[in-house]
């Protein structure tokens, strides 16, 4: 196996809030977004992380980029470890790793015409271009995600959803980052776009050798351009296998429950989606034992007490004290 490109350890995000219904002296609650994740990304390839809104994946792809405070574990580019603190080596993280947010339009300046936005990173990650360059550059790249050059000049107002999307691809991407953060890209578009922005980054992916990390709460979406999966519930790692392998034979409950809800287009395929009961706990509560026991449809009393480690299956690993079974 090659070396990773991205080497996540034990990382933990932690932010301290105050409780509602508390006195104005108590301690304030802790949130433990991400608790203890780790993973390898390898070049080229795509890492997609998936799990229902407020399990921590975004938290941990902010963190990775530094734009969320870790309070534990260790992150590598090319083995080499980084510093958050040093504002140099911050900011050559920043033009190797890049991001891709949710909302395409609320990422995009909105007093700053499309070529501006485009060519804005190379003022910081390529001092040494003129003018003349970054434009030319950023002139190339937005051709490269479908944006037309007679639109060079316009606001992102002017575009739809799906093209801003682009748009933010191209600023991410002008820089030529080697990996590219993607926090729920598709989930403000429509169906079809979707599968054209998906498609666009594997695209990409190929012709400028990048490797991706693809957060979604979708486990369809994410099917389609993920190479391995983890899956997160509640800050932490549940279930981390290739896509094919987790597709076919979900080990987890939590992601047997994700892959049941995933529409099925035959109308004669009879699937039933597995509704689990209950909300996602509050992540201000201590769990004891299994994070998912509350909720899970397998839970015996040893997951009342017990909390699982990551436990070898086949061709992968599942926090579930049937593991092993």
């Amino acid at each position: 196996m090659n070396p990773s490109i991205l080497s996540v350890k034990d990382v933990h995000v932690e932010f301290r809030v105050n409780q509602t219904k508390a006195w104005p002296w108590s301690a304030p609650g802790i949130v433990r977004a991400v608790n203890g994740v780790s993973f390898d990304l390898q070049p080229g390839k795509t890492l997609g992380i998936v799990g229902e809104s407020g399990c921590g994946k975004s938290t941990l792809i902010r963190a990775i980029a530094g734009l969320a405070p870790m309070t534990g574990g260790t992150v590598h580019l090319d083995g080499q470890p980084i510093d958050y603190g040093s504002k140099s080596r911050l900011q050559d993280l920043r033009r190797q790793l890049q991001m891709i947010f949710q909302d395409p339009i609320a990422s995009l300046n909105p007093r700053m015409t499309i070529r501006e936005i485009v060519a804005e990173p190379l003022i910081y990650f390529r001092p040494d271009l003129s003018s003349i360059d970054r434009t030319n550059a950023a002139r190339d790249m937005l051709d490269r995600v479908g944006i037309a050059d007679h639109q060079f000049n316009r606001f992102p107002h002017e575009f739809s959803g799906g093209q801003c999307q682009r748009i933010g691809i191209a600023r991410a991407l002008v820089a030529k980052p080697r990996v590219l953060l993607c926090d729920e890209p598709v989930s403000a578009l429509d169906v079809s776009i979707q599968a054209q922005v998906i498609n666009l980054l594997k695209d990409l992916q190929s012709e400028l050798s990048l490797s991706l990390i693809f957060v979604a709460h979708d486990l369809g979406v994410v099917r389609h351009i993920s190479d391995d999966i983890l899956v997160m519930y509640l800050g932490g790692m549940m279930e981390t296998a290739p896509a094919g392998r987790l597709i076919e034979a979900p080990h987890h409950p939590y992601s047997q429950a994700l892959l049941s809800a995933v529409p099925v287009p035959d109308p004669r395929a009879k699937s039933t989606p597995q509704v689990l009961e209950g909300d996602l706990p509050s992540p201000l509560e201590q769990q004891q034992g299994c994070l998912f026991q509350s909720r899970c449809p397998k839970r015996f009393d040893a997951c009342k007490t017990t909390r699982p480690s990551l436990e070898a299956t086949p061709d992968g690993k599942s926090a579930c004290l049937l593991a092993g079974s």
